[in-house]
């Protein structure tokens, strides 16, 4: 005899390989607590609408009580033959109320069961994504307030570019992570229908109340439509688009922690807590943890794509390599965890190299587009004329190997005869910080207010 479950027209056991492939339950038992409370939900209702007995579905109800207690004891037995979360807890479920179990699975499918458990472990996780990523900006801002007056090098094309403020630069990444909060909130809202009734694909005949069950789940409302009900995972697909994306942020943000640690760079230090030593090379603080994070968008990415690969070519409705949905998005969803509780520590861990970011940031002529915006301001020159004059004192001062500030007021007035010692008031990286005080730029004042600003929306979340 085959699966008891489902091998009425069977005759014989399935080959080993076969039970191998087609079981879910080493990955699909997360989805536990899910699979219980859909099914909870799924009897009351069905009770309310005189389908089963009040007195099945109480036993329903106390046996799945007793199924959840002995998982989360760690005393279930989990079996493979039974192939996925919903047959391993049913069958522990008919042990323990004998026949009532049986009336469980009246008006619905695997198909919209799977699917209302996954909704649910998906919205589940990305509540608890937002939490992180909350406070991944709660750190990032507060290191912002704290710094936004120290100065460093803004880069364009890993050159230097112009002078920043290490608090700009923190919330820049504040900013990314506020989009990837409104991603996630998005594929959360898109998600919450509920699919639980759509059975195997056509609906049902008995007299379901929908609304009833997906308001006991905290749906929003039932998905309107049985095929799309169980054949739809752009829940998914959309979340690890939005975990890609977040992961992608962390990435660069990660990548920049191990260029700034760098001996050679040396603006940030991390502590004991968030690196780690070579088994060779006495002297070596590696920025592990950074690393790691960069290399778990991998993941993270690689299971986005993934996916979209199963569903390309799946006619309607619901087909088995439905079942690889899980497994990548469970462990891309997870390191995405990972990697923002890591960021998070790095970013109050770290501590900025304050001087050496503000000679940094004075190097490299910084300070020239200040020196050219000061001649159209001061000498009324048409900008693209001010560039070429620009161009050329930055040359001379290359050519005399000094910074722009300690360029010779004569070698500036070799190149245009007007500039006068009032030129200098610009040229330094406090001047050029605070002269960018239009909305969004990187002034210190400009850098308080946002923070203070985050802060407090971030309280009211």
């Amino acid at each position: 005899m085959s699966n008891k479950m489902w091998g009425g027209r069977f005759e014989s056991e399935p080959a080993a390989i076969m039970a191998e492939i087609n079981a879910s339950i080493d990955f699909d038992q997360k989805l536990y607590r899910q699979d219980i409370a859909a099914s909870k939900a799924h009897a009351g209702m069905l009770a309310d609408q005189g389908i089963i007995s009040a007195a099945d579905a109480a036993a329903i109800a106390k046996g799945l009580d007793a199924v959840l207690a002995e998982i989360e004891g760690g005393t279930f037995a989990f079996s493979r033959a039974l192939e996925d979360i919903h047959m391993n807890v049913e069958s522990r479920l008919k042990t323990l109320v004998g026949e009532a179990a049986g009336r469980l699975h009246t008006a619905r499918s695997r198909n919209d069961q799977v699917a209302t458990d996954f909704k649910l472990f998906v919205r589940d996780t990305i509540d608890g994504i937002d939490a992180l990523l909350a406070d991944y900006q709660q750190a990032l801002v507060e290191k912002a307030l704290a710094h936004a007056d120290t100065v460093m090098p803004g880069f364009t094309h890993l050159q230097t570019a112009q002078p920043v403020t290490f608090g700009h630069h923190l919330l820049a990444y504040v900013e990314m992570a506020g989009r990837d909060r409104g991603r996630f909130a998005d594929a959360r809202a898109r998600l919450n229908e509920c699919p639980l009734g759509s059975a195997a694909l056509a609906g049902t005949s008995f007299p379901l109340d929908r609304h009833k069950t997906a308001a006991a789940l905290g749906f929003s409302r039932p998905t309107a439509n049985s095929l799309d009900a169980v054949s739809d995972r752009d829940f998914v697909l959309e979340t690890l688009s939005a975990a890609a994306i977040a992961s992608v942020h962390l990435s660069r943000f990660a990548e920049e922690i191990v260029i700034w640690t760098s001996p050679l760079v040396g603006f940030l230090k991390l502590t004991d807590a968030f690196t780690t030593g070579s088994s060779i090379m006495p002297q070596k603080r590696n920025p592990d943890a950074a690393e790691l994070v960069r290399a778990k968008t991998g993941r993270v990415c690689g299971a986005l794509t993934a996916l979209l690969m199963v569903m390309k070519g799946l006619p309607l409705a619901y087909q088995k390599d439905m079942q690889e949905d899980k497994e990548g998005a469970m462990d891309a969803l997870a390191a995405l965890e990972l990697s923002l509780v890591a960021m998070a520590g790095m970013v109050r861990d770290m501590t900025p190299d304050t001087v050496r970011m503000r000679a940094a940031a004075g190097s490299g002529y910084a300070t020239a587009t200040d020196l050219a915006d000061w001649l159209v301001r001061v000498l009324g020159m048409p900008f693209r004329d001010a560039h070429h004059v620009t161009g050329r004192i930055v040359q001379a001062a290359e050519k005399a190997g000094v910074d722009l500030s300690d360029l010779p007021l004569a070698a500036m007035q070799a190149v245009e005869p007007r500039i006068t010692a009032a030129v200098f008031d610009v040229l330094t990286v406090d001047s050029a910080v605070k002269s960018r005080s239009s909305y969004g730029g990187t002034a210190p004042d400009n850098v308080r207010a946002q923070a203070q600003g985050w802060l407090k929306r971030l309280a009211g979340d």
